[in-house]
């Protein structure tokens, strides 16, 4: 691949990226909900989801969701309850607004959160197989190896983002809870987001 293709998709990766969406939002909201730690520690669970997909897309896997209307919402159908269970537990429990310091239990649980979440939203499964293969050069042969590339270029662009949006999202956080009249209120806010994509990821067609 040519140095401009290279920047053209880093371009056009981060552009996506920064889009509004439902990663932004889950990030932003674990930021302003639990802090700076927790945000960055679940957006790198979310990014790592990348490294699935990307793999899937490189060796065909991927297609299955394409062609299979029954695998399709298998995974999507799991997601969508993962994340509806996430939003009752958290109402449950009442324990989303917290500063507490994370752990290395509290931490890998987070971790594993945003990967599960990244992971089992085959739209996401789906993208990687539309958009990589638009960069990759067929003349050079191994196409697995190029897709495998771009998706870890688009994977390390992705954490410096996510993560940079944590940061800030986690020092607004800092600045609301100091407030408890304003931060009870943040339980109800974080399984709102929780449910509300769940309910988009249960609707979503291929």
């Amino acid at each position: 691949m040519t140095a401009s293709t290279l920047c053209y998709f880093l371009g056009a990766s981060v552009a996506l990226t920064l889009a509004p969406g439902p990663d932004n939002i889950f990030v932003v909201t674990q930021g302003i909900a639990r802090g700076r730690r927790p945000a960055i520690v679940t957006a790198l669970g979310m990014c790592s989801g990348i490294s699935v997909h990307t793999t899937a897309a490189a060796f065909g896997i991927s297609a299955v969701f394409y062609s299979s209307v029954l695998a399709f919402n298998a995974v999507k159908f799991a997601g969508a309850a993962y994340l509806l269970f996430l939003a009752y537990k958290i109402l449950r429990e009442r324990s989303a607004v917290r500063l507490a310091t994370v752990d290395e239990r509290s931490a890998a649980a987070l971790f594993k959160r945003g990967f599960i979440m990244n992971v089992l939203n085959p739209k996401v499964a789906l993208f990687f197989l539309a958009f990589l293969p638009q960069f990759i050069t067929p003349a050079s042969g191994h196409l697995p190896l190029q897709m495998l590339l771009l998706g870890f270029i688009f994977m390390v662009q992705a954490v410096v983002i996510f993560t940079t949006i944590g940061y800030f999202a986690g020092s607004i956080g800092r600045f609301i809870l100091a407030r408890p009249r304003v931060a009870k209120f943040f339980d109800w806010l974080t399984a709102g987001v929780f449910a509300s994509l769940g309910i988009r990821l249960a609707l979503a067609e291929r």
